[in-house]
């Protein structure tokens, strides 16, 4: 991880434990996904309370290259009430319970984090993966009249495509030099650009992608 994991106790003592508990947590997100950039943790309880049995929220927020994902993680009404009836009926006091709550709310929403990773991983391989497999080109001539245009790679080679070819863009919002991805494929009259698509512009409604 480039930046350490930055924790904070709010309305509550710190706790080395805790912090201890929340770092093994990080570790194992970095064993499946090593490009994590920060992380910041907030642990806090509601700042009415002060007792035993009230819940413990956490607020993960995971930098990653492009954006950020964030946990907010607050125990469901019924649980908490459910552990508080537990402890005023257990006869032995345990003073460690705020902080065992701690962890379970802890390792619950790095498991969700897990899962908002895991996906985020995944549609960034399908990102490479398709970027990689789309080479660019841009728009070095149009014949509106023809419905048809060529495309010159970075190498300097002209490449035919026919108006049928563009996905999220139409022929005539298409300008000489418009950057564009595009498939090569063999036509009747050697090589030319299929499913070509401008790039930074979604496809709109009624199209593929």
């Amino acid at each position: 991880m480039k930046l350490p994991t930055q924790i904070t106790f709010r309305n509550m003592k710190s706790s080395e434990a805790v912090e201890t508990c929340i770092h093994e947590e990080v570790a194992k997100l970095e064993t499946f996904y090593d490009q994590i950039i920060s992380c910041r943790v907030m642990v806090e309880t509601p700042h009415r309370h002060h007792q035993r049995g009230i819940p413990i929220h956490i607020r993960i927020d995971l930098g990653v290259p492009g954006g950020e994902i964030v946990v907010n993680h607050e125990p469901s009404l019924h649980g908490s009430l459910q552990k508080t009836a537990e402890a005023v009926r257990s006869k032995k006091q345990n003073v460690e319970a705020p902080r065992k709550d701690a962890y379970l709310v802890i390792r619950d929403a790095f498991k969700t984090l897990r899962r908002q990773l895991q996906q985020f991983a995944r549609k960034q391989k399908r990102e490479i993966k398709q970027h990689q497999s789309q080479p660019l080109a841009t728009v070095s001539r149009l014949f509106p009249e023809k419905d048809y245009g060529f495309l010159q790679t970075p190498e300097g080679e002209e490449i035919y495509f026919h108006r049928n070819s563009l996905l999220n863009v139409t022929f005539d919002q298409l300008a000489p030099g418009a950057v564009v991805t595009y498939v090569e494929a063999q036509g009747e009259k050697g090589l030319q650009a299929s499913t070509v698509r401008l790039q930074g512009k979604s496809a709109p409604a009624g199209q593929g992608s």
